[in-house]
């Protein structure tokens, strides 16, 4: 009877592997050392397999037979870049988990000029001196924000997300001090994070008013005293209250603030530069209305409904934005030419008024008639005996913890399979290359062409045509 301990015996030394006339051409392309490291793990997976009583002796014989593609497909796994693309077919336009906003392709072209070489992203050309990185956005936020109705000048800086631009706010206005803010709004965010906990790691106290559904004006007013820095609104971007509910306004809070000489701050969250009424969406300000009522500062993503490159965006009134930006915080938080860059063409496409050449943007843009075509002709190109495909109505979202419980009409492909669970055919697109994400509801897999670009519709076929 063969033992495990006779099956051992059987599997070569490495380096007796690496002789192999395959893997030594490997060795002399990919490096020897990254080589040997891809035939140990595949020696150790069939050492693993015959430890569990997985091989027998006839199974061993076939697998050494093809140990040197075994190693050659390790290597190829190894030596693979770990972040790719992946099709989003799933509906959801901001998805945090696959990367929110996508980039136009002028940010990509924009990144690319500008990264292959040297760049002027902290020299003044014209002067020969050293320059700021600041000035690539800010001159564009000051177009789009500076709108004719803006009784000051509205300056912006820029750190690398939206949680790092509310720790330098808070830190920069209220260390050492109180920041008022409604227990309704003490709002996490993903990951886990929590605004007590960033307000704590920015050295200001958190000073609690009103309920969790009740915040009146009153209940900050009687809260200020000589330690309050900052009235602080956090919009709730992620979730809603209904029913039996009270804030006081944007305007309100900061004509309380000026009354007491304390600087207003919102977190708006997503931060749209885009009137989300134009796509049937409402309830979600843009940060120009924000301005407009009087606050001081409002931070925002750059990823979300921007549309553009992960970024925090701090905006608000000049002289309080240049302080902000003498926070050593600011240094330590600040964001490279690549941010800057794909910044710069995304804001560039808003002053020229070509919200199409957004991603996100065109994305939240399309018409159910635009969508309902592409999914017709699709469906009826899917030649799978094993599937059966039909049309159905259904609803896309925004995504991103932006406009909670708001949705866009779509078309919808659903799927079903002969021999495999909703949930297996989902697992199988995703193992397309490059995988296929779509959504499981009530027992079919559902493809939402919203968020999948025109040029990817052959890609979806081609995967719903290989399950055979």
């Amino acid at each position: 009877m063969t033992t495990a301990n006779d099956l051992f015996r059987k599997l070569p030394a490495v380096d007796e592997l690496l002789r192999h006339p395959h893997l030594a051409l490997l060795a002399e392309r990919e490096g020897r050392a990254a080589v040997t490291d891809a035939a140990r793990a595949a020696l150790e997976n069939l050492r693993r397999e015959i430890g569990e009583g997985m091989l027998n002796e006839a199974g061993i014989e076939l697998a050494l037979g093809g140990l040197a593609e075994a190693v050659a497909r390790q290597l190829c796994a190894a030596l693979s870049y770990s972040l790719r693309p992946v099709v989003n077919a799933t509906g959801v336009i901001l998805h945090t988990n696959l990367g929110r906003a996508p980039l136009s392709a002028t940010a990509l072209e924009h990144i690319r000029e500008t990264s292959r070489t040297y760049s002027n992203l902290e020299f003044d050309v014209a002067s020969g001196e050293r320059g700021k990185r600041d000035v690539h956005a800010d001159r564009l936020f000051a177009s789009l924000l500076n709108v004719p109705d803006m009784a000051r000048d509205i300056a912006t800086i820029v750190v690398n997300n939206n949680a790092a631009a509310v720790l330098l706010a808070l830190n920069a206005l209220g260390e050492g001090g109180e920041v008022i803010v409604s227990r309704g709004e003490l709002v996490e965010i993903g990951g886990s994070f929590r605004i007590p906990e960033v307000m704590a790691k920015s050295g200001a106290r958190l000073c609690e008013v009103g309920t969790t559904n009740r915040t009146r004006l009153a209940d900050y007013e009687r809260a200020i005293n000589e330690r309050t820095r900052l009235l602080l609104r956090v919009h709730r971007s992620n979730f809603q209250i209904v029913g039996f509910t009270e804030q006081p306004s944007l305007a309100e809070l900061a004509a309380l603030g000026r009354k007491h000489h304390l600087p207003v701050m919102e977190d708006l969250g997503s931060g749209a530069l885009f009137d989300l009424r134009a796509v049937g969406v409402a309830g979600e300000p843009d940060v120009a209305s924000s301005l407009r009522t009087g606050v001081d500062l409002v931070t925002y993503s750059g990823d979300k409904l921007l549309g553009g490159p992960q970024a925090g965006m701090l905006s608000g009134d000049k002289d309080l934005i240049a302080g902000i930006r003498q926070n050593p915080l600011f240094r330590a938080l600040r964001v490279d030419k690549l941010t800057y860059a794909a910044l710069e063409a995304t804001l560039l496409a808003y002053l020229r008024q070509d919200h199409d050449a957004i991603p996100a943007l065109r994305f939240m843009r399309l018409t159910v008639e635009e969508i309902s075509a592409r999914a017709v002709k699709l469906a009826e190109q899917v030649r799978s005996r094993r599937l059966t495909v039909e049309l159905i109505e259904g609803e896309s979202v925004l995504g991103g913890g932006a406009a909670p419980g708001a949705t866009l009409p779509t078309r919808l492909i659903a799927v079903t399979s002969d021999g495999l669970t909703a949930d297996e055919l989902a697992a199988r697109l995703r193992t397309h290359q490059p995988p296929i994400v779509a959504r499981v509801d009530e027992g079919r897999v559902v493809i939402d062409l919203r968020t999948v670009s025109p040029e990817q519709d052959a890609v979806v076929l081609e995967a719903l045509n290989s399950v055979q």
